[in-house]
């Protein structure tokens, strides 16, 4: 029976032995294993800071388009060139008047004189019977009208080529107060005829330079 419970003494110290060995073995800091740890950033650590968007680039501003390009003006033609021209064709006309057709003899005597006058006067030659072709016919067709005491003598000038070609047509009429108590022709002026002449050479010679551009 003693030995019995020396047996159980025994036994017991020995179950304590081992849990106070166990204990120690807990406590130890060595006994217990390293844990790999992570460490969490805190807002404001300043620890892996962010990294920030790269700053958009500035697009380059279009390029300004130059300016268009004036263009020069064509050179103004020298004054003297186209009176030059028409000079020119001027000079190489040569005008032959048909006879009047309408006016009486009486009236179409100083028409005629005076349209050679002036016709030499704006250098244009007159065709005459001497082999000299003309480059231009003129026709004229005349009527009267009688007014009061004033008549108006009512022209129509046809220019024609050589071929009978119809190039240009003048036309008119010249006011003027009746002489010799008349009517019709016999009441119109050599003056009111002259007058006609002049203006009838104006015009074509103004129709021939239009012909030089």
């Amino acid at each position: 029976m003693r030995r019995s419970h020396v047996t159980t003494v025994s036994l017991l110290a020995a179950l304590t032995l081992a849990a106070c060995t166990n204990a120690k073995d807990v406590l130890e800091p060595s006994a217990i294993a390293p844990q790999s740890t992570q460490t969490v950033p805190t807002p404001g650590s300043g620890t892996a800071a962010t990294p920030t968007a790269p700053a958009t680039t500035a697009q380059p501003s279009a390029t300004a388009q130059p300016s268009a390009t004036t263009q020069p003006s064509a050179p103004a033609q020298p004054a003297t060139e186209l009176p030059a021209k028409s000079a020119a064709v001027i000079a190489r006309t040569r005008l032959q008047v048909a006879p009047i057709v309408g006016a009486s003899v009486e009236a179409a005597t100083p028409l005629t004189a005076q349209l050679q006058t002036r016709a030499k006067q704006r250098g244009i030659s007159l065709a005459g019977s001497a082999g000299q072709t003309p480059t231009h016919v003129l026709k004229g067709y005349f009527s009267t009208m009688s007014e009061g005491k004033d008549t108006t003598v009512i022209y129509v000038w046809d220019v024609y080529d050589p071929a009978g070609n119809r190039l240009h047509r003048i036309n008119g009429q010249q006011k003027a107060p009746s002489v010799n108590d008349g009517e019709g022709w016999s009441a119109v002026a050599p003056e009111t005829m002259q007058a006609i002449a002049d203006q009838t050479i104006d015009q074509f010679a103004t129709w021939l330079g239009g012909q030089a551009g």
